[in-house]
Parts: C-alpha cells; structure tokens; sequence
C-alpha cells in the first residue's frame, strides 16, 4: 500500500516517462510497413524530444501581454526623394553576390526538401501516428496488467457502543482481449482488517484469494468483428505508408516545379537584360547619329522610351524572382534572411517511348493511392458484415474458479486451502426483440458500401483520364519546344541582318525585333519546363516514379545517363550567368559614313 501511494507521488511529482521503448516499438513497426510495401519505400525517422517542459508562467498567464503601443510613440522617417532607389534597389536584389549566399541545385533543394520543409514533416508525423494508434489496438489484445489499493474506516455503533475498524484491501489482476471474443481475468484479492478498539484482544485479520473467470460470446460479438478495431488499425497503417510513400512521390515533383519554375525566371531575367544591352547600345547609336545630323529627334527619344521601359521590365522581373525564391525558401525550411542561390542542375530524365495502354496499365497495378481506393472498398464490405452480426442474439459463456485461503484462520497469508475451490459456470442469452436500431445501421452500412463502390469506380475513371493526358502532353510539350525553338533561330536571323544594315532599319523596327527576340526566348524557356514537367508528371501518374531515401529521382533501367529532355535542342544561355547590361555611358561604335 505504501509502495503504491509512493509510486503515485513520484509521478505527481513530475517524474517525466521514459518513451525510448515507445518510439523503439513504433519504429519497428513502420518498418514492418515498409518493408512489405517496397518499391525502395522509407520509413520516416522520429526526431522528436522526450522531454516534458513543466508549465511556466508564460504558460499559463490568463492574460498575457501584448506588444501595441500608442501611436504617438511610434516613429516614421521619410525618405529623401533624391535618393538613388536604382542602386537602393540593386543592393536589395544582389543576393548572388553575398558570400554567404548558400547555392543549391536540384539534388541540394530535394535533399533539403527531405529534411526541412515542414509538409514534408507533417507528412512524416500523419505516418507515425498511425503507428501509435496501431500499437493502441494491439496493446489491447496483450495481458495488461493492473493494480489497485485501498483503505477505509469504518465505525459502528451499538447501544451506545463504538467500534472503529480499517479495512486494507490490495487487488492485482492480469486480463486478456480474447481475438474471437470475451475476456479473460485472472485476480488476486489481500483484504485485512484490523478492529482499532480491540486490537490487544486479536482484533486483526487478513486472507487472500486468486479468482480465475472469463466471458465468452458464441453468436453476436464472436469472431472477426471481436478484433474490427485492431484489423483496421492494422490496414490503416497499410493505407498511411501507401499516402506516405505516394506524397513523397508527389512532393519532389511539386518541388522540382518550383525548382525549375525559378530557373525558368532566371533565364526571363537574362533575356531581358540582353534585351536592356541591345537598347543601351541602339540609344546610344541612335544619339550619335542624331547629332551627325542622319537621324530625327524622335528616333532617339523612342530608343531612350524602350531603354527606360527595358529597366522597369527588368526590376519587375527581379522583385518577382526574389519573392518566388523568398516563398521557396519557406517552403523548404529555410530561413528568409539566409541568402539562396538557385544554380542549374541536371536532371536526367529522357521522353518515354510508350502508348496510352500501355501507360493506363501501368497505373491500374502500380498506383498506390488507387490500391488503397481498392482497399478501403473492401472495408466497406467488412462494415457490412459486422453490421449484420449485431442482428444476433446474445450468447455468452461465463465462468469464475476461486482459490481463497482458509476460511477458519484469522490469518490466511498467502496459504490456498484447494480443497476449497469455488467454480461457477453459466450461460446466458438474450433473444433480440429490439434490433430497429441495428437493422438500420445495417442499411446504412449498405448505402456506404454502394457510395464506396462509385467513389472507387470514379476515382479509377479519373485516374485512367489522367494518366492518358500526361502521355498525350509530352508528345504536346515536345511540339511547343521544337516550335519555339525555330521561332528563335528565325529573330536571331531577323536580328542578325539588320545589324549588317543598321542605317537602313528605323528605330521601331529593330525594337519590334528585340521584343520578339525575346518574347521568342521566353516562350522556349517556357516550352523546355513544361516538357520536363509532362515528363515527371508522366512517371508521377503511371506509378513508375521512384524516389530515393535522400530524396531524389531515382532513374529506371532503360533510362541510361540520357540528357534532360528540355535540353535535347540547341542549348540557350544559361540563366545562372547572365550577361551584364552594358554602362549606359558606353560610347557605341561610330556608325559607317
């Protein structure tokens, strides 16, 4: 008794578990998981701390302070208007020329992507906690173990005349989830009582009994349905390492998006600085030939307009980069303050040779998210089951053995008398004459059964929709980049040859040409993301793409060290160096007389 109330006040004490064998348990079992599902699956790796903080102030303050002063104690400081905002601004956006600027491919963004985005985390924990719940279910299926102690005071009186007594009473019992229904038990029971006013006179007493009893159903409640909630957990855990492993999938193409999104950004940037280099050089050309006297005014004032509306394209385009690099910075766990380069990764993922039956076939056996539709329907038709064993009657089988002490002695100790064994047996039924309830829980398992069915098939519809669109949008994609790729040859052409007779060209024309030029550029970097999108998208809908325990794209046999289908045409500038614009002081070359 003493032992019990200590144990109790070291945990009231604040005594913090021990959850190594907790994390050990769940660890092992997500590996289980994982091994059986395959497919170079990982399990995820908790990372979380034991320890549990006690509340502090801060905690549990009913009205904790808050920060908003008045305000006449704020300040503004006004800008000067004659500030230079173009270097203001050119220090904000340097990033790449921070030394402390961290630079990252493809491999470092999904390997970082891995380890600190925190959807990915998330993700993680979803997985985990299935783990925990499966290992609830199971713990109720093991012997548990409990223990129980009391005391109590008493006090009769009779004629005037008071007894007081205590009574001690320590209970430790085992019991068992049978996996087919009932229960098992198996208790032992210390009672002693001690009369306080007679205690010179042998007023102490104690004795003891071990009781063995179980329960038993043999119609509703027997078999499968016994144990629905440990089959469940034991399939959910299933259905989490399938979402699991099918985010993972679906997360590093998400993020290759943004990866390749940003570097397609870059290369706008780039563009639109050579197109800001050939407006500098045309201005000044232009200037030079106005005071020769060769050229109107107006010439040299739209030069200077296209130069000016080149400078804010180009700031607009930075300030839009940053703040998409900003975003993915979050979203890979990254600090905002800590400076990013995204520089070019390979990516070797080449077109596939393929068809539209062949692919959609490829989904129907491997997509995991459609195995676990097909599942969860089987669930369905479970519920229906168990909702029909409750239309039962009730059959139960009981029985208790006890093994006491005995009886004469005023002190049993732990001395069992088995001659004096005590059984019971019995049986008890219930005929059902109420189960309104229960057959319309079996209609309403029905309903759902049927809304399953059409949920599978439209999910399955769509899937085969789906999947047929991604094989059709490469053979797309690749159509858009060769057209693109030939609009750029034929300005580059038309750019070519007016530089060979700049004096026959006005002014608007060579501008339509640099925006063409560079609208042509933008449209073939936008056409070489989207096919290596429709690529991934392609492996990511017929269940081929695989993922490896760092994070990347793991490559297929048959794919070889192939180049990166967006890059199987002349390759453009890349956009990691852009070209400098020229000074806006730099003479041009004197044109010909």
């Amino acid at each position: 008794m003493l032992a019990a109330l200590a144990g109790v006040a070291a945990l009231s004490g604040g005594c913090a578990p021990d959850f190594r064998a907790i994390d050990a348990k769940t660890d092992q079992v997500l590996r289980e998981r994982v091994d059986r599902l395959g497919g170079g699956a990982i399990a995820p790796d908790p990372k979380w701390s034991s320890r549990i903080d006690r509340p502090t102030g801060a905690l549990t303050d009913k009205a904790p302070p808050s920060s908003n002063p008045d305000g006449n104690q704020l300040s503004f400081t006004v800008a000067e208007e004659k500030r230079d905002v173009a270097a203001r601004l050119a220090a904000y956006q340097a990033a790449e020329e921070d030394p402390t600027a961290r630079r990252m491919d493809l491999s470092g963004v999904l390997r970082q992507a891995q380890s600190g985005a925190r959807e990915y985390l998330s993700a993680e924990e979803q997985y985990i906690l299935a783990g925990i719940r499966l290992l609830i279910e199971r713990h109720r299926f093991d012997v548990r173990l409990f223990h129980s102690a009391s005391t109590t005071l008493s006090q009769n009186t009779t004629d005037g005349s008071r007894e007081l007594a205590r009574n001690v009473v320590n209970e430790l019992a085992a019991r068992k989830q049978l996996p087919f229904g009932g229960e098992v038990a198996a208790r032992w029971i210390w009672d002693a009582t001690d009369n306080l006013r007679n205690a010179a006179s042998g007023g102490y007493t104690q004795a003891s009994r071990l009781v063995l009893e179980g329960n038993v159903p043999l119609l509703r409640g027997f078999g499968d349905v016994a144990q629905e909630s440990l089959i469940q957990s034991e399939r959910d855990l299933v259905y989490a390492a399938r979402e699991f492993e099918d985010f993972r999938r679906t997360f590093v193409v998400s993020i290759a998006r943004d990866y390749f999104g940003l570097l397609q950004q870059q290369d706008a940037i780039a563009s639109q600085k050579r197109q800001l280099e050939n407006f500098l050089n045309l201005e000044n050309r232009q200037r030079e030939w106005y005071q020769a006297g060769r050229l109107p005014e107006f010439e040299v004032n739209l030069a200077t307009n296209n130069v000016l509306n080149a400078r804010a394209s180009l700031a607009n385009q930075l300030e839009t980069y940053i703040l998409a690099l900003d975003r993915f910075k979050v979203r890979l766990g990254i600090p905002v303050r800590q400076p990013l380069v995204i520089i070019v990764g390979e990516l070797n993922l080449p077109e596939p040779e393929t068809t539209l039956d062949r692919t959609t076939d490829l989904a129907l056996e491997y997509r995991l998210d459609l195995q676990n539709q097909r599942d969860r329907l089987d669930d369905s038709k479970r519920a229906v089951l168990n909702a029909q064993n409750a239309l039962l009657p009730d059959l139960n089988v009981t029985g208790n053995v006890t093994f006491p002490t005995k009886g004469s002695a005023r002190e049993g100790g732990a001395v069992y008398e088995f001659d004096d064994i005590r059984m019971a047996a019995g049986i008890r039924l219930d005929i059902p004459l109420d189960r309104q309830v229960e057959k319309l829980q079996v209609r309403q398992s029905m309903i759902a059964l049927s809304r399953s069915q059409r949920e599978y098939d439209r999910f399955r519809d769509e899937l085969i929709l789906d999947v047929r669109a991604r094989t059709r949008e490469i053979e797309r994609a690749r159509l858009n980049l060769l057209l693109a790729e030939e609009r750029v040859k034929i300005n580059l052409r038309r750019k070519e040859e007016q530089d060979l007779k700049p004096d026959e060209i006005d002014t608007q024309k060579q501008v339509d040409t640099a925006n063409d030029l560079r609208d042509a550029e933008t449209a073939r970097d936008r056409a070489k993301a989207d096919l290596r999108n429709a690529v991934l998208d392609y492996l990511l809908a017929s269940g081929q793409l695989r993922v490896t325990r760092e994070g990347e794209i793991q490559l297929l046999p048959g794919m070889g060290p192939g180049r990166d289908p967006a890059d199987q045409q002349s390759p453009s500038p890349s956009p990691a160096e852009p070209a400098a614009p020229a000074e806006p002081n730099a003479p041009p070359a004197p044109p010909a007389p």
